[in-house]
């Protein structure tokens, strides 16, 4: 009988890894719409913001596009791809209306410090601000890029100038799109001319930001042509409208992304290194605010900027669509959560870390 319990005892003790031998995903992208909230996500576009005096410039054809008579309704019409075939083959957490909440565990809600805690597994009180400082923290990333089975498998995309600092790109050498700056030359993936010129040839916005577009097309030449294993993707638009108060802007940037991650689950799709293999994780490092104001900003002092979600989608994760009364998750969990779905145990090297999301791997699915 001892012998017994102790055999026992040791099964119960065999890290996930092991568990999980039998996962079939061998490539993951983590999806990221910078300060998309949780509220569009979940009941779609919100009738007291589709107004004037939140920069809409049209508000009719706003409506039009958008409004429908229940959340159900909406949120399909704003996020076709979540509701469609998200909600049918995989799950979507963080409607705090029904029991089911994300959050930010760093306190800070805002970019870097959401970032850093995604893709480190926890909060650092260190990253303080979105100074352009090389993240001291190992991520995921980097970990996984330094396993011999992945180095040269794991690339990374996004739209803000702060990324190479977030990922150390100078010490961790993931190759990145746009590099920014020379410092980044020898680190930057080279992508299809087109989208080059077409960046060159196009009158900028924002100085730190480029256009959500440019990074689809850049992401889907790569994957295309290289075949990665592990991708981030990280979208910034729908934060910088809704900073710029312009909730029509801020509505269509969303549909733009969901319309992205459509388009790039079917490529996928499509490749045998890819179809059946790959599981797509698609969140927000932080929330926003409520209300005629509120909703524009986020940070320490926002109440309900610390609310998120998360929708993922793969061959090890039970379709159960929309979840409700779920045990409180943090976005501390996604890095651990990545690493389980690779075979590999970032929870382990790194005890810090959030433990993965347990329901989203489903190990006899």
């Amino acid at each position: 009988m001892r012998r017994f319990f102790t055999l026992l005892l040791a099964i119960l003790c065999v890290p996930w890894v092991a568990r999980g031998a039998s996962l079939k995903t061998k490539n993951v992208f983590l999806i990221i719409s910078d300060g998309f909230r949780w509220q569009e996500v979940f009941t779609g576009a919100e009738a007291d913001l589709m107004t004037k005096e939140n920069g809409v410039r049209n508000p009719d054809v706003l409506k039009a596009q958008y409004w429908r008579d229940t959340p159900e309704a909406r949120r399909s019409a704003l996020l076709p791809f979540i509701w469609s075939e998200i909600a049918s083959n995989g799950q979507i957490l963080g409607n705090e209306t029904k029991g089911s909440v994300v959050t930010v565990s760093n306190g800070r809600k805002f970019s870097y410090p959401g970032y850093n805690e995604i893709l480190t597994g926890f909060g650092d009180p260190q990253i303080n601000s979105n100074d352009k400082i090389p993240n001291p923290n190992e991520t995921v990333f980097e970990w996984i890029n330094a396993k011999p089975q992945f180095h040269g498998r794991v690339a990374v995309f996004g739209t803000w100038d702060v990324f190479p600092y977030i990922f150390n790109v100078g010490r961790s050498h993931l190759p990145i799109w746009p590099g920014w700056e020379s410092r980044f030359n020898e680190f930057e993936i080279r992508v299809p001319n087109f989208v080059t010129d077409i960046k060159l040839d196009t009158t900028a916005i924002w100085d730190d930001l480029t256009y959500d577009s440019f990074l689809f097309d850049a992401t889907a030449g790569y994957v295309k042509k290289e075949r990665p294993r592990l991708v981030f993707v990280g979208f910034g638009e729908t934060d910088e409208w809704a900073h710029a108060g312009r909730y029509d802007l801020y509505l269509n940037a969303a549909h733009h992304v969901d319309d992205f991650v459509r388009r790039l689950w079917t490529a996928v799709q499509s490749m045998n290194e890819y179809r059946g293999k790959t599981t797509f994780i698609f969140t927000a490092d932080h929330g926003r605010g409520s209300g005629q104001k509120g909703w524009r900003d986020h940070g320490e002092k926002v109440e309900g900027a610390e609310g998120d979600w998360i929708a993922i989608i793969g061959p090890d994760t039970p379709a159960a669509g929309e979840r409700i009364k779920t045990t409180p998750l943090t976005e501390s969990q996604i890095a651990a959560t990545i690493a389980v779905l690779l075979g590999e145990d970032f929870h382990g090297a790194f005890p810090r870390s959030g433990a993965p999301i347990s329901d989203l791997i489903g190990f006899a699915h």
